[in-house]
């Protein structure tokens, strides 16, 4: 009996979505919860898995075009992969070939993310029925082996130059995707229609290094192996300055300011398929734990494509780090209808004046980017200040001083 493959339902704030890719092609056989479409919206790639083993009997949808929510895309055929058993298991090599890397055998997901990570597929612990590497299985690796992507990464350049003629100009044209689209038309109505401004200013990261160093080992230990980084003391600090300005924390609709008694504080994410902004609900209410896990979940399945739409929506203020990149300085740009960011550089040490004495400290370049028709000058450079002095006695945080 065939059943219909439907997008999903959308939210409200979504219109539509397409198709971005699919895994299965018809008469090819599915194993259930395998990967079988991708669907980009504005804001999220949504997958959909297989209800059951099967085939994929026909694609109505074809990869870009435009559906709309639980519109029908195809067809799919419960329990006739049975038909094909025989000959899979006769010659798997020949059956699952789009998923065969070597002699390992992965799900279609799980292959994207191996090709995307550059990783060597024999090495990645199976856990799927077999003998066969799932997608959960890659996230995982990635996640406890970060240091093994670089090392393969360094070949890419040198593939990028194989077959160029001295003097010949290359060009790869491809149509930008449907996210990458979204992020551009709101990164440029952001600079149109808000009065952007950003101020600067520098924190002494000994302190936090120092507190980080000391507790570093009992922390992850007493936290489940949660790793205790940065970002956790900068969304604390962040949560107690909002509540001392609450309108950084506000955001404008239309001729109105609408002042939020809450802190949920997004976090921008990069991933192969663009800049995610997940949020962190009441940070207020957050241990440092929490934060610093809930990210490291956003980031791992930010690579994947995992995050839903509901992660995503909402937020009064916004953290991103440039750091990480290795950037030293920049001006972030507004996430609307939010009236603030932070940006977050790079830790350098550099030569500091100290009570008369020049002493070599870590430091870090903070940057403000701010709405200066509902944030005065004033409150922003005080709200940067209120930032800088808790992450300097990270004590202040503890006791909200």
């Amino acid at each position: 009996m065939a059943i219909e493959i439907k997008a999903p339902q959308f939210p409200e704030s979504v219109a539509d979505g397409s198709i971005a890719a699919w895994a299965k092609q018809p008469g090819e056989a599915v194993e259930r919860d395998e990967l079988i479409v991708e669907i980009e919206t504005d804001k999220v790639v949504l997958e959909i898995l297989a209800p059951a083993d099967g085939v994929i009997k026909s694609i109505e949808k074809n990869e870009g075009d435009v559906v709309l929510s639980e519109e029908v895309i195809g067809y799919f055929e419960a329990g006739a992969a049975a038909s094909a058993a025989p000959t899979a298991s006769a010659a798997p090599a020949d059956s699952e070939e789009d998923v065969k890397v070597g002699n390992v055998v992965m799900s279609p997901a799980a292959r994207r993310l191996v090709d995307e990570h550059k990783l060597d597929a024999a090495t990645i612990p199976a856990t799927g029925k077999g003998g066969r590497v799932t997608k959960e299985d890659v996230v995982n690796f990635v996640a406890n082996k970060p240091a093994a992507a670089p090392v393969k990464a360094a070949e890419k350049p040198a593939a990028a130059t194989i077959n160029v003629a001295p003097g010949e100009k290359v060009e790869k044209r491809v149509p930008m995707t449907r996210l990458r689209k979204v992020v551009a038309k709101r990164l440029v109505e952001a600079q149109q229609n808000a009065a952007m401004l950003t101020t600067f200013n520098e924190v002494n990261m000994k302190p936090v290094m120092e507190l980080r160093k000391q507790y570093k080992d009992l922390f992850e230990k007493t936290h489940n192996g949660t790793r205790l980084g940065f970002m956790s003391f900068f969304v604390k600090a962040a949560t107690e300055a909002l509540k001392r300005f609450p309108a950084v924390n506000a955001s404008i609709d239309g001729d109105d300011i609408v002042y939020h008694g809450y802190q949920d504080i997004s976090v921008a994410v990069s991933s192969p398929k663009g800049l995610f902004v997940p949020v962190l609900r009441d940070t207020d209410t957050m241990s440092l734990a929490d934060v610093e896990s809930t990210i490291r979940d956003y980031g791992m399945r930010a690579q994947s494509g995992g995050l839903g739409m509901d992660e995503m929506q909402g937020g009064t203020f916004t953290i991103t780090n440039g750091g990480v990149f290795g950037s030293l300085l920049s001006t972030p740009l507004l996430n609307p209808p939010q009236t603030a960011i932070l940006g977050m550089h790079k830790i350098q040490e550099r030569p500091m004046a100290v009570n008369g004495q020049v002493e070599i400290l870590p430091m870090m370049y903070l940057a403000l980017s701010y709405d200066h028709r509902l944030i005065d000058g004033k409150e922003a450079v005080q709200f940067l200040v209120a930032i800088k002095d808790l992450l300097e006695d990270p004590a202040r945080i503890l006791l909200e001083v």
